[in-house]
């Protein structure tokens, strides 16, 4: 069987009687697709996906009632600038999202490692900004509890699907290579 009906096979098998649109994009991604250079998705430990050596954590929430308005004078305030969640040395990045009219939050994150070593370090090294954001949702019980990484767990939803364009490169190689980059360009100014 030649690759192009083996990827029909795949399309039909996957998408069956969806658009035929859908089916030539999905055609077309899987001849360009070489499971060979990508990393393979994987466990982040308790719960979400890891590639490579980042993983992602994604939980949605209800709000306590006015904790979106709160939240959002809250980002006003710092101006969306959370620059103390530096100290944990392993989160590249994090995101709030409110929907069904303010009464939800959605709380996206990637970092290096694994799901219980990140959870500890927002505990020991920014509990504030932690019990900041996330006593706005209904049940907290405060990031020290000993039920938090329960609570965060029961409304975790591992990504079914998600791409990461460096999983292999972590936030500390990230920032020793930018200052090493800066090094270097300093350098070859002055002999310029």
């Amino acid at each position: 069987m030649n690759q192009d009906n083996d990827i029909q096979r795949k399309v039909q098998e996957v998408l069956g009687d969806a658009p035929q649109l859908m089916k030539l994009a999905l055609e077309n991604m899987l001849r360009e697709h070489d499971p060979d250079t990508e990393p393979s998705s994987g466990s982040a430990g308790r719960i979400g996906s890891q590639s490579g050596r980042v993983s992602e954590l994604t939980a949605m929430a209800t709000l306590k009632p006015g904790g979106a308005d709160r939240l959002r004078r809250i980002f006003k305030l710092v101006r969306g600038n959370f620059a103390g969640a530096q100290k944990v040395a392993t989160l590249h990045d994090m995101r709030f999202v409110f929907f069904d009219n303010d009464s939800k939050i959605l709380f996206a994150t990637t970092y290096d490692g694994d799901w219980d070593t990140y959870i500890d370090d927002f505990a020991t090294k920014i509990p504030d900004l932690m019990d900041l954001i996330f006593t706005s949702v209904e049940g907290w019980p405060g990031i020290k509890d000993p039920g938090v990484k329960d609570f965060i767990a029961s409304h975790q939803i591992t990504a079914d699907g998600w791409y990461v364009a460096h999983p292999n490169l972590t936030v500390v190689e990230t920032r020793r290579l930018l200052k090493t980059d800066h090094a270097l360009q300093q350098f070859l100014d002055q002999i310029a």
